[in-house]
């Protein structure tokens, strides 16, 4: 989904610089997340929502050749070209959206009923992922989203909510960004001086996060 060039790029940028030099996005993604449970209070999946930033949508729209009049507003048409452009995925690629409990992992599936919108300068996508099968929550549920290696930021903007399962609430939980700042220091400051050299894998140490919790029987 992000190309290997432009993750290069970033890691050069910083080896170029001083130790202490901090990763930041280059794509910043506002995002919202909607947990959607079945009538035996099981957590089926998660809707995820991502807007755009004004640039990265502007980029996105202006290389498919959409809004050639430049109104801000996309034909049905030209939406219809639109839909599922960041959809189509890599084998084994975890969309950047991670889910656990007690600790496990928990997969979800690829995409699916995407939707999108092109509103004030931004581009709005969402889609669908579901658990392998319903999940009784007998521990907190977390779900992250986020790259790895920082160059998109995502940010719980638009919202945390829990579909069908009044019982259940969420909660945004925010990063020690001090201390995954100090991790990301020292990480660099280890990379040796060669341009293979793999990105630290720190996305996760920056992520905001929604935490689930429902009533345990």
């Amino acid at each position: 989904m992000k190309p290997l060039a432009f993750r290069l790029a970033t890691l050069m940028g910083l080896l170029g610089g001083a130790q202490t030099a901090l990763a930041h996005p280059h794509v910043f993604i506002d995002t919202g997340l909607e947990v959607i449970f079945d009538d035996q209070h099981r957590a089926t999946g998660v809707r995820i929502s991502w807007s755009h930033d004004d640039l990265t949508s502007l980029q996105i729209i202006t290389d498919k050749g959409l809004d050639p009049d430049f109104d801000g507003n996309l034909t049905p048409a030209e939406t219809a070209q639109l839909n599922g452009f960041d959809m189509h995925w890599e084998a084994g690629y975890p969309g950047d959206t991670y889910a656990s409990m007690a600790g496990q992992s928990l997969p979800l599936s690829g995409p699916a009923d995407w939707t999108v919108a092109y509103k004030d300068a931004k581009i709005l996508s969402t889609h669908l992922r579901t658990f392998a099968q319903p999940i009784a929550l007998t521990a907190p549920l977390l779900i992250q989203v986020y790259d790895p290696t920082l160059y998109v930021g995502y940010y719980l903007k638009l919202g945390t909510t829990v579909t069908n399962a009044p019982e259940c609430s969420a909660r945004v939980i925010l990063p020690d960004l001090d201390a995954a700042r100090a991790k990301l220091d020292a990480a660099i400051a280890a990379l040796p001086q060669d341009a293979e050299a793999a990105y630290p894998a720190l996305g996760a140490d920056f992520a905001e996060a929604m935490e689930v919790t429902c009533p345990t029987p």
